[in-house]
């Protein structure tokens, strides 16, 4: 259970101000469509977290318990710095043609989760925690929760948010998890 509830307070936060929410209100705006959009996100996340999470498991098998905890912990804290740092989009990035909202949505969510800081962290969660499965549902449902209101309530709902707030938040949980990892591997 606890591999599952940080990943969806993991990904949720870092989502916050994220180029794929941005893409999500990019999407919303242009298809005005939000349950095929929805279920793009849902399928895009699944697929690339699926195969972030296999490879982080695949990497936290190589190394030993303390090294482990040392290099998550180490990402963790990367994150944090990451996570100040706020996405733009890159409009050429977007769909070109008469694709539906849900092959729009999974097309481009898919490609821009790859080498997104969501997918190094559940790479890293993936490594860090045994339950693949928990790990990769948890992200998952934290890009849901963190992507659709974006996609219900669009710019209206992005305008409001206290966006610097959140990344401060959101890099602070990062550095608490990074130390957390660090204490364990270094004290045990």
């Amino acid at each position: 259970m606890e591999a599952f509830l940080v990943s969806v307070a993991t990904i949720s936060i870092a989502e916050i101000g994220d180029r794929t929410q941005l893409l999500s209100l990019v999407l919303s705006a242009r298809y005005r469509r939000p349950l095929p959009i929805i279920a793009g996100i849902l399928f895009a996340t699944l697929a690339n977290h699926a195969a972030a999470g296999f490879v982080g498991r695949w990497f936290g098998n190589l190394l030993n318990p303390k090294v482990l905890e040392i290099s998550v912990g180490a990402g963790m804290i990367a994150m944090a710095l990451w996570t100040l740092k706020p996405d733009k989009l890159d409009q050429d990035a977007m769909p070109i043609g008469a694709a539906g909202a849900f092959a729009a949505t999974l097309t481009s969510f898919f490609m821009a989760e790859i080498g997104d800081k969501t997918q190094i962290a559940t790479l890293a969660l993936a490594a860090a925690y045994p339950h693949l499965l928990a790990v990769v549902a948890g992200t998952t449902l934290g890009m849901l929760v963190a992507n659709v209101p974006v996609v219900y309530l669009g710019k209206a709902f992005a305008d409001r948010l206290p966006l610097r707030a959140i990344h401060w938040g959101g890099s602070a949980m990062f550095v608490l998890l990074g130390a957390l990892y660090l204490g364990r591997a270094l004290w045990g």
